[in-house]
């Protein structure tokens, strides 16, 4: 009966007339002339060679006359250039910061007062009485290669052809925050509050209906324009692709046009507290240089290693050193090095597996209370296509996978647990677990355990290499995690399976060898990495060398301590290695090794602390109180920050 209803209602609802869409967007009889969009004539190309209409692009593989479905509204736009690429074209000579347009902004998208989709900043130079300010309005830019898109690993951004519009969906995201770390300018916007992250949406509604974007409307100097890309409004005579103070066109080939015409100092300053500013170079472009803003005095400043990262850092380090140890306990016994056969047949072996199973889970725990929205981990695995963050949790899923099926396997031939069967169940299961498919079954899932470690690894790293981010934009990434599974791999296996070879009374020497020389070697090539990055950094000019600069003074005394720590630590293990080779595995050694082992932990904690909290994005510059974290900082310190309306970020969100 209920069937048949529904068979009913369904044939009904076919036969009733489609929904008559409604206007997207309600003109006003009094819109002005400025207000719309005028687009007679468009280029074939952009200045990257791209193509500006976006249908030719995808070979018309797409429909012309495709609804936007703009608030769910199925009606189809009037602009005759809506399949074209748009872009924002600035004038910052007619800029007076009046912030017209962040407000315009705000109220039409209903942002908090803690974030907004276009802000104001200015950059400054000179001295009295030839004292110059230009102020820089910037939202996203609707990129041609749009790293937020490829970096998201939930696909919460698509690209449009209509406008050629980086759309972002807060419901699809779930607040990881990548895409704020790929994004050069600052565009994508993380909410701590709500947990999720939106954007600028480039008013297409309006743009349906032929209006420009609401803060270009709003614009009281003239500064903002809107169009179809490459066209160069009335009375502008320039379409510069970069000004003072905007990161590298080369990372994403944003969508803006620039005009700057008047004469600027060859230094121009940053007001916040970023130690950035810019250079004027022999071609009149300006380029990015460290500003010392903070004198060179070095502090400690522990309390300032932490941060929201926290979670990530102990993600990383928990799961390099599972994965490490892993290896080394499976990798060794499938060798058959001496030692490692013999721990692979005692009753450690197991729960040696299961310890690094609840450390790769406890870092993925801490990496998804890392998200704004936790219960939404699973859209991780959406972008594989693109995104480093997505290949990086396949890659750890797939190595827990294993590394689970790994231990189901390795329990028959526990002795532990088969005398736990034996008195519960009464059945002997050594016949079962010495069966070929157990066998099989351990050696197969072991292997497929290490290729998804090492592929997790692998993009884990990948993940770090943001041009956004030159101070982590370093090989030294590669050093610093491969290093960790290294020397907290072989500390943590080496610990379990040198005691239980002690304990069985086999020879350990071998053993021991392996691990102190893994162990060493991790240590070595983090030292080598961390010197070959300090030198580029320190060289370098740009938001690397301010990461470094800060590294040297607001953490230098806490720097230093880990570089003094990791030198003499790696000495003390070369030292015990030499003395491993030729006297074995002494209780005296072993005891040196322990302290090796303590300091590795100290080091590997405030390294990993260091790296998160030292990164420095190309970023717009901002202003003294707006996009400060100086002022942010004295705001919370103050209790300034507990009102909205100075919009502070709170520090917490709501998952």
């Amino acid at each position: 009966m209920d069937l048949d209803r529904l068979l009913a209602n369904a044939q009904e609802a076919a036969m009733q007339p489609p929904p008559v869409a409604k206007k997207i967007w309600e003109l006003r009889t009094e819109e002005q002339v400025y207000a719309k969009l005028r687009d007679p004539v468009v280029q074939d190309t952009n200045r990257y060679g791209q193509k500006v209409d976006l249908i030719e692009l995808t070979e018309g593989k797409l429909p012309v006359g495709r609804s936007m479905f703009i608030n769910e509204n199925p009606a189809v736009g009037i602009n005759p250039n809506r399949n074209k690429q748009h872009g924002f074209f600035f004038t910052a000579d007619n800029c007076i910061g009046c912030h017209a347009c962040e407000a315009a902004c705000a109220e039409k998208n209903e942002t908090p007062a803690h974030f907004a989709f276009r802000s104001v900043g200015y950059v400054e130079g000179g001295s009295f009485p030839d004292y110059k300010r230009m102020n820089i309005s910037m939202a996203c830019n609707h990129c041609d290669d749009p790293v937020c898109l490829k970096g998201c690993p939930t696909r919460a951004y698509t690209k449009h052809t209509e406008y050629g519009a980086v759309l972002q969906d807060p419901e699809t995201c779930f607040g990881c925050g990548y895409c704020t770390w790929v994004c050069p300018y600052n565009a994508p916007q993380l909410d701590p509050v709500k947990g999720q992250v939106s954007k600028c949406n480039m008013c297409v509604d309006r743009l349906e209906v032929g209006l420009k974007p609401a803060c270009v409307s709003a614009c009281v100097g003239n500064a903002l324009d809107f169009g179809v890309i490459e066209n160069i409004p009335a009375n502008r005579e320039q379409a510069r692709i970069e000004i003072p103070g905007f990161p590298s066109p080369e990372i994403t080939k944003p969508n803006i046009r620039f005009q700057q015409i008047k004469q600027l100092p060859d230094e121009m300053k940053r007001t916040d507290s970023m130690p950035v500013k810019y250079h004027k170079d022999e071609h009149g472009r300006y380029r990015s240089a460290v500003d010392q803003k903070r004198g060179k005095e070095p502090h400690w400043n522990f309390k300032r290693l932490s941060s929201r990262e926290n979670p990530l850092v102990l993600f990383t380090l928990a799961a390099q050193a599972a994965a490490g140890a892993f290896a080394l306990q499976f990798g060794g016994a499938l060798a058959g090095l001496q030692g490692f056969t013999a721990f692979a047949e005692s009753a450690l072996y197991a729960p040696l597996a299961i310890v690094n199973f609840m450390l790769v889970a406890f870092g993925l725990f801490m990496s998804t209370m890392h998200l704004g929205k936790p219960k939404r981990f699973y859209r991780g695995f959406n972008n594989l296509r693109h995104s480093p963050v997505s290949r990086e949790g396949l890659g750890i899923a797939i190595f827990i996978g294993g590394l689970g099926l790994h231990i189901l396997a390795s329990l028959p031939g526990n002795a532990w647990f088969q005398a736990i069967w034996q008195a519960v169940f009464g059945a002997d299961i050594g016949a079962f677990a010495a069966s070929p498919i157990v066998r099989a079954l351990g050696v197969g899932s072991g292997v497929l355990a290490l290729l998804g470690g090492a592929a997790g690894l692998y993009y884990m790293n990948r993940c770090y290499r943001i041009k956004a981010r030159p101070f982590w934009d370093h090989w030294q990434v590669a050093t610093a995690f491969g290093g960790s599974v290294l020397s907290l791999g072989s500390l943590l296996a080496g610990a379990v399976v040198l005691g239980t070879l002690a304990v069985i009374d086999v020879p350990r020497d071998g053993a021991a060898l392996v691990f102190g020389t893994l162990l060493t070697l991790g240590l070595a090539i983090e030292a080598i990495g961390h010197v070959a990055h300090a030198k580029a950094m320190g060289t370098a000019q740009n938001e690397g060398g301010a990461s470094y600069y800060i590294q040297t003074t607001t953490f230098g005394k806490t720097f230093l301590l880990r570089n003094a720590l990791l030198g003499s630590n790696l000495l003390l293990a070369a030292g015990l290695l030499t003395v491993l080779a030729v006297d074995g595995a002494s209780v005296y050694t072993l005891a040196g090794w322990a302290l090796v082992g303590v300091v590795t932990l100290f080091t590997s904690l405030v390294g990993r602390a260091l790296f998160y909290v030292l990164v420095i994005p190309t970023t717009m510059p901002g202003a003294f109180f707006w996009k400060n974290k100086a002022f942010e900082e004295h705001a919370r310190d103050i209790g300034l920050a507990n009102l909205p309306q100075v919009g502070v970020a709170p520090l917490r969100h709501y998952p």
